[in-house]
């Protein structure tokens, strides 16, 4: 309710309030008649009642959100819509997400239906561009057209699509069969379906080069043993392909077994070196995924320079792992070169070299390479700023935005009707029409000035997740109070002052968990502030005396504070006073967190390299995110400068730290 007031305060002081609701209305929190028909068709929309959008859509007229109701409405049966009503719409909405979000539905329709010439007609006007689908679409229709060659766009496209899909894979068969790409893509598609356990991928893929190799395929996904074990000769280029898959696939499922396999004699002499490499590249990454100490010595055993980047990826964490830094500057150098540049990888690399004897003008560039991504903007340049003698301190703030800055942000339509549709509960319909309005791809998109108003105009609304994401855009300077807020902060200091908890870690994890956002719920049924999941919320509350908790308090802001620092406290408890251990229980559960510690008389490992060595990609990501929030906000609320490494600390199994307690954690 406090957020529909502070969104309603926002769009009354901008004017736009005309059409929705009187004052008395607001006080009361109704809302209009036609914002009343927008949720209406909203809801209609997901049962897909098309009669019923039908009868409501001259009821919206007047509301801001009346284009998002006009586009379910068509969007719902566009296949069925004819061609004057659809430009009708784009033309009546020009220049909104929904007339761009419509016609991208259309490309996808036109795509499928192989309309080459109408999709090269809406294709220009597209100005989202950022559906891979929708471009390979767009590449079919100018091969089909006008024979360009399009083959270099449409693999790059193909290979790093994760799931399968009609537009990529269809005109790369076409390519296939017509000669203008080569076979070893398809393969390769492939082989990376079956690494990632993507059997559609797979088989999608195979199938554009012979639908009859899939039902092999399937065998192989099966069963990679007994495909291995049978009377194969890896002779023609497609059977060492089907060995290779298999392999591939026996090293998901047990890396140890791949690599025995592998070094038989047969397969040794039948497959290529580049085969032989690409697979030791998969042996090599579940083993390091799996923490195992052979992973650096699988890697051995073939080519970097053969290998996929996800291989190069997993054997500098191997690297990191074992303290081999040689190795370790040698797997970042052969990655490709936009992934060098990435912070993490320059940090790396750097000090890899550092820990080496490099000559003066080596270790001078290390250097300068560190200073190239120092800051305070994430979790490797916080490091980088301490590897050369400094500490994260909160950067000047920049000027606030003007009154004419303000003005415009206000008078944005697209912000307006995000904050509109959020207001009224559309969340995921506001976050879109909001993140579209601000890109610089999009016409009238935003510099950094026009991103601080945009920040500004999210904070005073207190719609915290856009205020922070946007205010993360700008890049030629850092406003911290815009990325660090602290909603709440006499209840969250309060309550974790009281448990013994540091304020800045519970304000480091909600930032991650939630970005403030009450009512938030995850996909696996995580709710609140705190990203609570309902037995463990049960759990905490029995632990710290909640006698009168009862599930639908989960999203109350008290009880999901009470309870989110409950349980934090309790795992951060069970680590020994772990930031990096506890951030990764609370994320992936407390047995994952201890598996991941390491085999009992493993040596400790800098916290750093251990979580950069965390399988999960989710898990990884949130455990850099919490701790470098935590360090600013630390910065923010002390005044003083603040150490990342302080708080990272080593992390080692259990007799190389302090023992744990709470085994009982859910």
């Amino acid at each position: 309710m406090q957020l529909f007031r502070s969104i309603l305060a926002v769009l009354a002081a901008s004017g736009m309030l005309f059409c929705t609701a009187s004052p008395a209305r607001t006080q009361s929190l109704d809302i209009s008649h036609a914002d009343q028909a927008v949720l209406d068709i909203a809801q209609a929309y997901k049962q897909r009642d098309l009669k019923r959008m039908a009868s409501l859509l001259s009821a919206t007229r007047g509301s801001l959100l009346e284009p998002w109701a006009a586009y379910w409405e068509l969007s719902a049966r566009l296949d069925t819509a004819s061609k004057a009503e659809i430009e009708g719409f784009l033309a009546r909405w020009a220049g909104s997400y929904q007339e761009d979000r419509l016609r991208a539905d259309w490309l996808m329709q036109l795509g499928r239906n192989r309309e080459w010439s109408a999709v090269r007609q809406q294709f220009g006007q597209y100005r989202m561009g950022d559906d891979r689908a929708i471009a390979c679409y767009g590449l079919w229709s100018d091969w089909q057209a006008t024979g360009a060659d399009v083959a270099a766009q449409v693999q790059d496209l193909w290979l790093a699509q994760r799931e399968p899909d009609e537009a990529c894979a269809g005109v790369a068969e076409e390519l296939l069969k017509a000669k203008k790409m080569p076979g070893q893509t398809a393969w390769v598609r492939a082989r990376l379906g079956m690494e990632n356990d993507r059997l559609k991928v797979t088989t999608q893929a195979v199938g554009a080069l012979n639908e009859k190799w899939v039902k092999t395929v399937n065998a192989i996904y099966l069963n990679p043993g007994k495909y291995l074990g049978g009377k194969v000769t890896a002779l023609q280029p497609q059977t060492r392909e089907f060995v290779s898959l298999a392999l591939i696939r026996l090293a998901y499922l047990e890396p140890q077994d791949a690599a025995i396999e592998v070094e038989k004699l047969r397969w040794r002499a039948q497959l290529t070196a580049e085969e032989r490499s690409w697979i030791w590249g998969v042996i090599g990454k579940r083993a390091a995924q799996k923490g195992l100490d052979t992973a650096l010595g699988y890697y051995a055993k073939g080519r970097f320079d053969q290998m996929h980047e996800d291989h190069l990826l997993w054997a500098a964490r191997a690297a990191l792992r074992a303290g081999q830094w040689a190795q370790v500057q040698q797997a970042i150098a052969s990655l490709p070169q936009a992934l060098r540049k990435e912070p993490g990888w320059v940090y790396w690399h750097a000090r890899a070299v550092l820990a080496q004897r490099a000559g003066e003008s080596v270790r001078s560039q290390a250097q300068a390479d560190l200073q190239s991504i120092a800051g305070v903007r994430g979790f490797y340049e916080q490091l980088a700023l301490e590897e050369l003698g400094q500490r994260s301190t909160v950067p000047p703030r920049p000027l606030p935005p003007s009154a004419e800055e303000k003005d415009a942000a206000r008078q944005n339509p697209g912000l307006q009707r995000a904050l509109h549709a959020i207001a009224l509960g559309l969340r995921s319909e506001g976050v879109r029409e909001w993140n579209y309005s601000i890109n610089l791809h999009v016409k009238g998109g935003m510099d950094d000035r026009g991103l601080l108003a945009a920040a500004d105009l999210a904070c005073h609304a207190e719609v915290w997740d856009r205020c922070i994401n946007t205010s993360e855009r700008t890049k030629g300077f850092i406003d911290m109070e815009q990325r660090f807020p602290m909603p709440f902060k006499v209840a969250v200091t309060a309550r974790a002052q009281s448990i013994g908890l540091d304020p800045a870690y519970v304000y480091g994890l909600i930032r991650q968990e939630s970005r403030f956002i009450m009512d938030a719920k995850s996909g696996v049924g995580a709710s609140g502030l705190m990203q609570v999941m309902p037995a463990t919320a049960k759990w905490t509350a029995k632990k710290i005396g909640m006698t009168d908790f009862t599930p639908n308090k989960i999203n109350e802001r008290d009880t999901n504070i009470a309870i989110g620092t409950g349980y934090l406290k309790l795992v951060l408890d069970t680590f020994g006073g772990s930031m990096p251990l506890a951030a990764a229980a609370y994320n992936a559960g407390p047995s994952r967190a201890r598996a991941w510690r390491g085999a009992s008389g493993a040596q400790a490992l800098e916290a750093a390299i251990w979580a950069e060595n965390i399988p999960f990609n989710e898990t990884r990501d949130y455990v850099k995110k919490v701790l470098s929030n935590t360090t600013l906000y630390a910065a923010v609320l002390s005044g003083q400068p603040q150490s990342i490494k302080a708080r990272l600390g080593n992390v080692g199994p259990v007799d190389a730290a302090v023992p744990e307690v709470g085994l009982d954690l859910p």
